[in-house]
């Protein structure tokens, strides 16, 4: 069987892919090992006998161009979350950022600092980081620039200087002085990444670009559904224009001459394309091709807890109704000074004594994801997201760690609340808490991230500076998705300007497919 393209994994930015090149007429087969499409964006009954479908692994939307959905027709929604942040501080107080209502705000800065100046700094520095997205984000759907034309586009030496040239430590010190606001800055640049304020080699500055630049706005919004919802409708859009889908296949080998590739399947069947595109990370790839791996290997460094709450628990801080608190994100144990401390001890190689995490509710935005009967008992789902927690810390006793994680973890979020989050869970029918738990190690076996690195390995800048995987000038490397072949790319979050639930890799392999063929 010969196909114009043949995409490996069904995740969503491979479902991308397929359905522009699809409706551009090409012929196309889908692959994927799982028994359904959706890689790491589906939406689960994580509970059995619970009608909730949770987003099982991503959560939440930013990076998606609007551009996207209208292009392909998709039926899919996204709603702004009210409530930018809770963070709480000294034992019974908080730092509310309402998204709707900058006056309250400001006083809850007033409340923490005792002056205006902070908020002050706030504004300033956010709308810099607006006006950076404003410029920047365009450019993820275009062909890769240049650094130069990138810095020029952004126009602001200033704001190129403290987001793309120096350490984010340095503009998070300089511009704000209370440890709690410098913590609730810095953890949009730890968001799966294991790094820390002044790490020279700026990882965490371009971690801290991606989570703010979705947009044009910075705005991480709830999928209306379930992060399932999305890749629904991409799998529909792809089907409905002729891309075919093969489940519970794995592919076990790539090879290529630069023309004509053939795909190679775990049973010994095989199939044949003019081009291929891998939804996967740039380690698997290297296996498939049997190459040898780039480096460095990639490592996830998080802990994912999906639950189901029979009510949201009341906070110490009574002046915060828990419905807000829980409606942003709620920073927990995730000051500047507590972020460093977590990342010294994981670095060396321990649980950290008091693990930074940040939950949402997903329910409060979006109650569809709920059964009418369950959602109108007080129901709520919460999902949390622990930072600095290495692959590596799992190598010798990935149960046991992961359990003693889970375990201080959840104690940094009593501290806060006014009574045990224990309390608060929901019961399957068979009287079991409605919780459960992802490491990276659970990431790596069960969607298939080397490491368990959400983003497939470390983020890349969103311009070219030798990491396009070829020749700028030609198709495939001045889209960001280039691997050395004129014929295979790569379409997943491993690509330039990937990572995130955003579409972007895989529309940019595809316009690199049609490009070529021009």
């Amino acid at each position: 069987m010969e196909y114009d393209v043949v995409v490996v994994g069904g995740g969503h930015n491979g479902l991308t892919a397929a359905a522009y090149l699809a409706l551009a007429g090409r012929s196309v087969l889908v692959v994927e090992r799982l028994d359904h499409m959706g890689g790491a964006a589906v939406s689960s009954r994580v509970f059995a006998g619970v009608d909730a479908r949770l987003s099982r692994y991503s959560y939440l939307v930013s990076l998606l161009p609007r551009k996207i959905v209208r292009d392909l027709g998709l039926d899919f929604h996204v709603r702004r979350r009210r409530i930018s942040s809770y963070t709480p501080y000294g034992g019974s107080g908080g730092l509310l950022v309402n998204a709707e209502d900058p006056a309250r705000t400001r006083e809850g800065f007033a409340r923490l600092t005792g002056s205006e100046r902070e908020y002050g700094a706030w504004e300033a520095f956010y709308g810099m980081t607006r006006r950076v997205a404003e410029a920047v984000f365009p450019t993820l759907t275009q062909p890769l620039p240049t650094r130069a034309e990138l810095e020029r586009r952004v126009g602001d030496r200033a704001a190129w200087g403290a987001l793309f040239e120096r350490p984010l430590g340095e503009t998070v010190e300089a511009a704000f002085a209370d440890d709690t606001v410098r913590g609730v800055v810095l953890t949009d640049a730890l968001i799966g990444t294991f790094s820390h304020a002044h790490d020279p080699s700026l990882k965490q500055n371009r971690c801290f670009l991606y989570h703010v630049i979705g947009g044009g706005t910075g705005d991480w919004d709830v999928p209306v559904g379930g992060m399932g919802a999305f890749t629904d409708a991409l799998a529909a859009a792809a089907r409905a224009a002729g891309a075919q889908f093969r489940t519970g296949t794995e592919v076990t080998r790539i090879e290529t001459d630069g023309v004509r590739a053939e795909v190679t399947f775990a049973d010994g069947g095989t199939v044949q394309a003019r081009d291929v595109l891998v939804n996967a990370a740039p380690h698997t790839l290297a296996a498939l091709l049997g190459e040898e791996p780039p480096a460095p290997a990639p490592e996830g460094a998080q802990l994912k807890v999906n639950m189901l709450l029979r009510r949201l628990p009341r906070l110490r801080d009574t002046a915060v109704d828990p419905r807000d608190a829980f409606a942003g994100t709620f920073h927990v144990a995730e000051g500047y000074r507590a972020l460093q401390s977590a990342y010294e001890q994981a670095a060396g190689g321990r649980v950290p004594d008091a693990p930074p995490s940040e939950i949402y509710c997903h329910s409060l935005t979006d109650p569809s994801i709920l059964a009418p009967e369950i959602a109108g008992q007080g129901m709520h789902t919460l999902t949390l997201f622990g930072l600095h927690t290495p692959a590596r810390l799992f190598a010798e006793d990935p149960a046991g760690v992961k359990a003693e994680l889970l375990r201080a973890t959840l104690a940094q979020l009593d501290a806060v609340l006014a009574e045990p989050l224990a309390d608060c869970l929901a019961h399957d029918p068979e009287g079991r808490p409605c919780i459960e738990a992802k490491s990276p190690v659970d990431l790596e076996r069960e969607v298939g991230l080397p490491g368990g690195h959400i983003f497939h390995r470390d983020l890349s800048w969103p311009y070219a500076d030798g990491e396009a995987g070829g020749d700028v000038t030609d198709a495939t490397g001045r889209w960001g998705v280039g691997t050395g072949y004129a014929n295979l790319y790569l379409c997943g979050a491993g690509a330039v300007r990937g990572g995130g639930v955003s579409g972007v890799p895989g529309h940019n392999a595809a316009m690199a497919v049609m490009e070529k063929a021009r």
